[in-house]
């Protein structure tokens, strides 16, 4: 079971994600690698927001992969190089993500593996 909690002792979220998440019971875990933009053909965007969804999508097909679902999510790490729109940003995890909301950690890093990378996101999933 997931209890996902904002507790009254701490500020209010300043973004799209939620204070915590307990997991308790009988469950599966599934931790995803650092998923980056890039496409099923190999192509990477140049746009950061649009690298951001393809790594959500990424996330997605993982999760699809592993038989679970989106609303199984309860972490996700995300490291962006340089500025990113945070409009854009929020657009595309509505988008992708709907009303499910996840517990989250936003990093501005200085590069990720290759120059062409902007976005790189870490996931945690439980399913019940």
């Amino acid at each position: 079971m997931k209890q996902a909690r904002n507790p009254d002792s701490v500020h209010a979220p300043i973004g799209r994600y939620i204070h915590q998440i307990e997991v308790s019971g009988e469950s599966r875990m599934l931790f995803l690698s650092g998923q980056v933009g890039m496409q099923q053909d190999g192509t990477v965007p140049d746009d950061p927001v649009a690298q951001l969804g393809v790594a959500l999508e990424n996330i997605l097909a993982n999760l699809e992969a592993a038989g679970f679902e989106p609303t199984d999510l309860v972490k996700l790490t995300t490291y962006i190089v340089g500025a990113m729109d945070p409009a854009g940003r929020k657009a595309v995890l509505d988008r992708l993500l709907g009303d499910h909301i996840t517990t989250s950690t936003l990093l501005i890093v200085a590069a990720l593996a290759s120059p062409v990378y902007k976005v790189e996101i870490d996931a945690w999933a439980v399913r019940a």
